[in-house]
């Protein structure tokens, strides 16, 4: 009898043990890796969850007072000032920079880009900083400059919404030429220029003013601080951008844009909203510039019915619009798809494979390439069209979100980048 139970409680113990690893392998395989869809988008990992392979540490071969643990990277608070900083062995010039964060009670770190070596003493001599600390528990008074997320010492965040320490955080830097943005939990709080007349008065004001390579750099390595505290890192990833990648959407007002009908256009949270006013008619948001060969990402979330589209080459007078539709639907409705809008109609149907591309209630992202006569559109990275056109090559006009009639529809729009090409 005893020794059944021994046995049992043996054969349970092993298979607890199993269940509880092979659960905690699933969650590890779940970060530091690449979508298909990140893949397609050119996404590159800067940390694999293994090792320290991409890194090294500043001015130094080795990395000290780091380790690669349970698929994160850990600084383990044993730098300083002038120590313990890691760097990317690649650099980078123009580039969207996404990773996920914790602190430590009372920590303090940082994240840095464009950062040189060369002769100068520390990764902040040159690189402008994306400031992580411990904002409740840190042993000092904190000003707003130096509190999370901000451009440390530069800029303060707005709006900024950490979550508890310890907890982890999603962070974006999104850098083009001289155009910087912060980005913290989905929020976009802090954003800059380089080089402009309000950013040298910042610097010569500042305790940079004595560092006359701060910030100057136009390429430059990502560096992770060690500023004697524990600091967690994952999923870092990287892709890099063209220079003439711009953002349409300040995620503040509708500067750039010209509203046309009686339908609701506004900015919530960072995000810009449409949604059916009392007239439930048709209504747009034009861009006030026009654009001919571009490539645009988008990214949209349908709430109520959803029924919209994005228009290129259009024009408007009042809420009739002359160009072309990028479709965006429920399911089954051609998501993806483009229609002349008081022309031939549709000029492409969606195949029903294609249909299940679209999440509905959730984030999606629409990317579309107009050059010359030829446009391509992607729907969560699958090819949803490729048409040639010649009516479409002869046209100019500018890019237009759509809210359609018939009332209670409701669409979220974030991440609004256009290149021109």
């Amino acid at each position: 009898m005893i020794r059944k139970s021994i046995f049992t409680v043996l054969f349970i113990t092993i298979f607890l043990s199993l269940f509880y690893n092979c659960n905690y392998e699933n969650v590890q395989d779940n970060n530091n890796v690449l979508t298909e869809q990140e893949k397609q988008q050119g996404w590159k990992l800067l940390f694999d969850g293994k090792t320290t392979e991409g890194w090294h540490g500043f001015k130094s071969d080795t990395i000290i007072g780091w380790e690669v643990k349970g698929g994160l990277l850990t600084g383990l608070g044993k730098g300083g000032d002038l120590g313990g900083d890691i760097i990317t062995e690649e650099q980078y010039d123009n580039f969207e920079l996404s990773l996920e964060w914790a602190i430590s009670k009372g920590g303090n770190s940082g994240i840095l880009y464009r950062v040189l070596e060369d002769d100068y003493p520390a990764v902040y001599a040159t690189g402008p900083e994306y400031q992580l600390i411990d904002d409740i528990g840190f042993p000092q008074e904190l000003k707003d400059w130096q509190k999370t997320a901000a451009n440390y010492a530069m800029h303060a965040a707005n709006n900024s919404k950490i979550n508890e320490v310890e907890e982890f955080n999603t962070t974006r830097i999104i850098v083009t030429g001289n155009h910087v943005e912060h980005w913290l939990n989905g929020e976009k709080v802090v954003e800059y220029t380089l080089w402009d007349d309000e950013w040298k008065n910042l610097v010569k004001n500042c305790k940079w003013k004595d560092y006359p390579g701060y910030g100057m750099a136009k390429k430059g390595h990502i560096s992770l601080q060690d500023h004697g505290s524990i600091v967690w890192f994952r999923n870092i990833k990287i892709r890099e951008l063209d220079e003439n990648t711009v953002s349409l959407f300040n995620g503040k007002n509708l500067d750039g844009w010209k509203i046309h009908g009686t339908e609701k256009w506004y900015v919530e949270d960072g995000e810009l909203i449409c949604e059916s006013g009392p007239d439930k008619e048709y209504g747009y948001l034009a861009t006030e510039k026009t654009f001919k060969n571009f490539e645009l990402m988008i990214k949209f979330r349908q709430q109520a019915n959803g029924n919209s589209g994005i228009f290129f080459r259009s024009s408007l007078e009042g809420t009739k619009i002359s160009g072309w539709q990028v479709e965006i639907a429920p399911p089954g409705q051609n998501s993806g798809g483009i229609y002349e809008s008081y022309g031939r109609g549709w000029l492409n149907d969606i195949p029903e494979e294609k249909e299940k591309f679209l999440k509905m209630g959730d984030w999606n992202i629409m990317k579309i390439r107009v050059v010359k006569d030829h446009v391509i559109t992607w729907l969560n990275g699958e090819e949803m069209t490729n048409l040639i056109d010649e009516k479409i090559g002869e046209a100019n006009g500018s890019i237009a979100l759509q809210i359609h009639s018939g009332g209670g529809i409701k669409v979220r729009w974030k991440d609004i980048l256009i290149r021109e090409l």
